[in-house]
């Protein structure tokens, strides 16, 4: 069995420069990861932060399970992130420099059935770097369909 992918932040990839990347667990609730298996979350305005030696993901928004009753979970609050103290230590020191932000790039379950959260370590891109990289996939994606007319 392989990791069976909730949802991904498209618009990471397009807004910054991926440094590094970590996995981390997630504190979550019941009614939290009955609505992850349904697919109901999304990244959009998500980011990292380090209070008090603990990371925190904030700003996802995971819909309430559509089976709960009236007490339900809150869908935008901040669930901690299980990561090691030298993990920790290693992206609290990154985001220290300037320019430097951490972003959740998706949420998936693994091997095991467990809610796993990919964090990356990014810098903001600028508008060329964004025209260029558009420009790129653009010429790529030209130069794929001529081979492919060729191939026929």
């Amino acid at each position: 069995m392989e990791q069976q992918i909730v949802v991904t932040n498209r618009k990471a990839f397009h807004e910054y420069h991926i440094l590094d990347k970590y996995e981390a667990g997630m504190e979550l609730l019941g009614s939290e990861v009955k609505s992850l298996r349904e697919g109901n979350a999304n990244l959009r305005e998500a980011y990292v932060i380090i209070r008090k030696g603990q990371a925190w993901v904030s700003g996802i928004h995971i819909k309430p399970y559509s089976h709960t009753g009236f007490d339900g979970h809150e869908p935008v609050r901040n669930r901690k992130l299980l990561l090691h103290n030298r993990e920790i230590n290693k992206i609290k020191a990154m985001l220290d420099q300037k320019g430097l932000t951490a972003i959740p790039l998706k949420i998936y379950f693994n091997n095991k059935g467990l809610a796993k959260l990919e964090l990356a370590l990014a810098k903001g891109k600028k508008i060329y770097d964004k025209k260029n990289a558009l420009k790129e996939r653009d010429i790529k994606r030209e130069s794929q369909r001529e081979l492919s007319d060729r191939q026929r």
